[in-house]
């Protein structure tokens, strides 16, 4: 079967000579230069990446969150800011069995460092995060999740004094009118 339909391939092939047309693609317009188009970037990307990391122990998160930092740096990933957050204390009490007399009393403080990740390209972001979570070390939090305005807001620790002020001025009856020059 293979022989009959072989020869015919080949005359089919022989009869139709290859003609060569230019095709020129424009990026939509005739204004615009045809190397914006090779500016854009090869695959999609996530614009800002939020990397947050919680745990107990503040050396092993540091030493973590460096680790995170040189693995962005060699997968060429844009590590636009790492910042550490205040720590928060939180108390907890363990009760003796059917009673309310307190055993004992512990005072957890937890960490956080964030890694805020620009321009991540679809195709490296799945081996950065196999990466962190195959080294993410016992009793330490990953949370990767996309930028918003919230994660700026906690990162700001507000001036007390500075509330105090406008609060007492607002008691007063408000700022006073500006006088027009």
């Amino acid at each position: 079967m293979l022989r009959r339909l072989l020869p015919r391939v080949c005359q089919a092939v022989q009869l139709s000579k290859p003609s060569v047309t230019a095709i020129r693609l424009n990026s939509g317009s005739v204004y615009e230069p045809d190397y914006l188009e090779s500016l854009k970037p090869k695959f999609p990307q996530y614009e800002c990446l939020n990397v947050q990391l919680k745990g107990y122990d503040y050396p092993i998160l540091e030493s973590y969150q460096r680790f995170l930092h040189s693995v962005a740096e060699y997968l060429d990933l844009d590590v636009s800011d790492c910042y550490a957050l205040p720590p928060q204390q939180t108390q907890v009490q363990r009760l003796r069995p059917n009673s309310t007399v307190i055993e004992a009393d512990y005072k957890l403080t937890t960490y956080e460092r964030n890694l805020q990740l620009n321009n991540v390209d679809a195709p490296t972001y799945p081996q950065f995060l196999r990466i962190a979570q195959a080294a993410l070390p016992e009793g330490v939090h990953l949370i990767v999740a996309q930028h918003t305005d919230e994660y700026d807001e906690r990162r700001y620790v507000p001036d007390k004094d500075l509330l105090d002020l406008r609060a007492e001025l607002e008691r007063m009856g408000g700022p006073a009118p500006q006088k027009k020059k």
